[in-house]
């Protein structure tokens, strides 16, 4: 269903003839008469008019959330909402199944998306909330419904959408009229006056550095070094106790983000050595003020999410506190939505950096061009747009220095920061999660109606970085994750990944641990399953899959056992369920194998109606890998496994071209040596001599990273400048030669592909006699992923 919602700068209407070419057939619409050539161009197509789309969607998703009755925290204020609402999630995981904000889902579009996700496998909720004028608050409140609430600060963004400071802290506790329980800091005066006239005191629950007598919890800072914070608590209600704890971070912003979930564990009583536990696993949100290495020996701080006043004052705290040598600059947008008169606003920001000892800056907009004589304190240089400074940056511009980078998302700064890093080089798994997606709904429309989506995330996500793509996954709505083993399934819950895991190769040791992080095994023997009975005890078990052997001769109950295993079901009913049945095909990418894959889906279709009377109920059955979902999609039944096909290979290799690289496997020259004639390159002088100068380029990857020792000696090959480059001698471990003697243009820090669009998976695996699943797997977790979008 396509939404056309209009906007100030944008109509959702005129989008119609494409999304109709595209398969969409219902649309919710507000104005008739704007549906591009009229409603007779759409003969598929049902259209819902309403007075206001976007009044509609709200609506849509309020009604969906008032299906669920768990508990939902929302969370709203000016600054540190999306962080907050990560780290609360890390901080709950081990306790509920989580539904949270995807990324900054929190304007009127946002919430409904976000609020939308929720189902019922979920425990608790936690959404995001922003505004920027009145009267949007209410429609938020009325989508998310939180039954609890954290008001994060109160700060200067979209001050200018309101009257007054007062104004918007009433706008913004409209969230919280009906929770059970509002957290926030007592520091904040006018949240603290505006919580007060809205709740009554046994729903507020506080936390304070400056009032310790005046809140629920009490914190001082007893230590501060460059990467940590060692607070003490003392918390008077509801029990008087005393702790220390170790915040994993330094900046004042991170510290009362992190201060807002210790204060909810405190109130859930949670013990403090488990607090401490969590704490510890904290990991930072790839949004705010990150730290990356830039060329000629700067560093970037990378703060390209906000620009308000206030976000500026703590961002520029972060440079100043920074003990690298040489000078700071700064490089700034406009400042928007201060609600403040321009001439005092820069006048503000020119301050900020004389307190701040910055000793330079970059202003880029028109407004902060305007008022350039504000900054005569400082070195400075000024451009209309971003575009303009690009088209001057040079980078023997910038020496030794750490660089603020910090602007309005209209700016797209992002840009700068990527100009920064250009030159900075290494080995890197490049995962694009718009190929994966793109993957992803190659499948999913090729499955029978109704048939639900199970997608593998075992090992390490083929490589490619199991929560990163668990992420995505879950905000595409699969309907169930694969793993190997019980701790990959622990460490998505940690990171907030609530949808079902099946772990496949459960061991005994670890049932415990599968029960408190709700993981659901594989059980695949009669050994396996009376260790999973005598784990349990008394307690409630999560539900188990029941892994059937049809012809793979590998794990599962053979047809031969269905009468004891029914047996055993029967006797465990009260206290075992079932979630699904499941059998591995042999040979399902092969064509030659069609008959033995049908005699396994004719065994598996005689053996789980028998084990489904025993049960009394039906369970979810599937039976089919990535080739088979192409291949025999009479046997979808209630349930397909996508595996290696999301990851860009089509297995039976009969559909290729349809499907798109997902992992780019890059490295750099190191260095280049011109090698004369008769001489040779590397360990045991495999790298014969030829009668010939050659040039050799030494690559910054080896076989700790990954890259086979197969494919020395020549049988390997790299592109570097968009021709091949074949490996010469062994490879090392950290490192290999290629030559380079036909690219006379190429040079020390050029890129090198190791696979990808450039040298295809399948092309790299048939040189060494391997599957594409060996390459993406061998890759050390050691190289850095990085995650993109286009």
């Amino acid at each position: 269903m396509f939404f056309a919602i209009r906007g100030t700068q944008h109509n959702g209407h005129r989008y119609l003839p494409d999304l109709y070419r595209r398969g969409v057939r219902l649309f919710v619409v507000d104005r008739a008469e704007e549906i591009p050539e009229g409603l007779g161009a759409y003969p598929e197509a049902s259209f819902l008019l309403t007075e206001d789309s976007l009044l509609a969607l709200q609506a849509v998703a309020a009604h969906h959330r008032q299906q669920f009755r768990i508990p939902v925290f929302g969370i709203t204020g000016s600054n540190g909402k999306t962080i907050v609402k990560e780290w609360l999630a890390q901080l709950l995981s081990p306790d509920e199944l989580i539904c949270k904000s995807p990324r900054s889902y929190n304007s009127q579009v946002g919430v409904p998306l976000s609020v939308w996700e929720l189902n019922s496998t979920h425990t608790l909720g936690i959404f995001e909330a922003g505004i920027s004028e009145l009267g949007e608050m209410a429609r938020l409140a009325r989508v998310i419904k939180p039954t609890l609430g954290i008001f994060t600060n109160l700060g200067t963004a979209h001050d200018a959408g309101f009257a007054s400071p007062q104004e918007k802290v009433g706008e913004k506790m409209q969230l919280f009229a009906d929770v059970d329980t509002l957290f926030y800091c007592r520091d904040h005066e006018a949240v603290h006056l505006a919580a007060q006239a809205l709740l009554p005191e046994h729903r507020l629950f506080t936390w304070s550095r400056r009032h310790p007598h005046d809140a629920h919890v009490a914190v001082t800072v007893a230590e501060a070094s460059a990467d940590r914070t060692v607070v003490h608590v003392g918390i008077a209600r509801p029990l008087a106790q005393e702790h220390t704890f170790t915040l994993p971070f330094a900046d004042e912003p991170s510290v009362e983000n992190a201060l807002h979930g210790l204060a909810v564990l405190l109130w859930r009583q949670v013990p403090a050595t488990e607090i401490q536990r969590r704490l510890d696993r904290l990991a930072p949100v790839a949004m705010r003020l990150e730290m990356k290495q830039a060329l000629n020996d700067c560093y970037v701080l990378d703060d390209t999410y906000n620009n308000d006043l206030a976000g500026l004052t703590l961002a520029l705290d972060a440079l100043a506190r920074q003990p690298r040598r040489g000078r700071r600059t700064l490089i700034l947008s406009d400042v928007l939505e201060s609600g403040l008169p321009a001439a005092e606003l820069y006048g503000r920001v020119a301050a900020q950096l004389a307190t701040h000892k910055v000793e330079r800056l970059i202003g880029i907009g028109p407004e902060i061009s305007q008022h350039q004589l504000l900054f005569d304190g400082v070195e400075r240089a000024f451009f209309p747009q971003t575009e303009d400074f690009l088209a001057n940056f040079h980078s023997d511009q910038f020496q030794h220095e750490t660089i603020l980078v910090k602007g309005a998302r209209r700016f797209g700064f992002e840009r700068i920061v990527a100009a920064f890093q250009q030159k900075i080089h290494g080995t890197v798994l490049e995962v694009n999660l718009d190929a994966l997606v793109h993957n992803l709904n190659y499948y999913r429309i090729r499955l029978m109606p109704g048939t639900k989506l199970m997608v593998m995330v075992k090992a390490f996500a083929y490589g490619s970085g199991s929560y990163e793509v668990a992420n995505l996954l879950q905000f595409h709505r699969a309907d169930y994750l694969a793993v190997a083993y019980a701790d990959e399934g622990v460490e998505l819950r940690q990171h907030g990944i609530s949808l079902p895991i099946m772990v496949m190769n459960p061991s005994p040791d670890s049932f415990q641990k599968m029960q408190q992080y709700h993981l659901e095994p594989e059980i695949y023997s009669f050994e396996r399953l009376r260790d999973y009975l005598r784990a349990a005890h008394d307690q409630p078990l999560p539900a188990i899959h029941l892994k059937l052997d049809t012809g793979m001769r590998r794990l599962g109950f053979a047809e031969e056992d269905i009468d004891e295993l029914s047996i055993v079901l029967r006797e465990n009913a009260a206290r075992l369920r079932v979630a699904s049945m499941l059998t591995h095909l042999a040979g399902a990418d092969e064509a030659q194998h069609n008959d033995f894959s049908r005699q396994q889906l004719a065994a598996f279709q005689r053996m789980t109606p028998r084990l489904e009377a025993a049960l009394g109920y039906s369970v979810i059955k599937h039976a089919l890998n990535s080739a088979g979902i192409l291949r025999f999609p009479d046997a979808h039944f209630d349930m397909v496994r996508l595996g290696i096909g999301l990851y860009g290979v089509e297995a039976s290799g009969e559909n290729q071209e349809a499907l798109r690289p997902v992992s780019s496997l890059r490295t750099t020259i190191s260095q280049i040596k011109t090698l004369p004639a008769g001489h040779t390159v590397g360990y045991g002088r495999r790298g014969q001599a030829v009668a010939h100068e050659r040039r050799i380029a030494t690559l910054a990857i080896g076989y700790a990273d990954g890259y086979d020792r197969r494919f020395g000696n020549g049988v390997g090959h790299v592109v570097v400048r968009g021709q091949p480059a074949p490996v010469v001698g062994n490879v090392c471990m950290d490192m290999c030669m290629v030559d380079v003697t036909a690219i006379p243009e190429a040079q020390a820090g050029d890129n090198a592909i190791i696979f990808g669009e450039e040298m295809p998976l399948t092309t790299l695996a048939a040189r060494i006699g391997t599957i594409p699943y060996e390459l993406l797997t061998s890759v050390s977790e050691r190289v850095k992923r990085v995650f993109f979008a286009e």
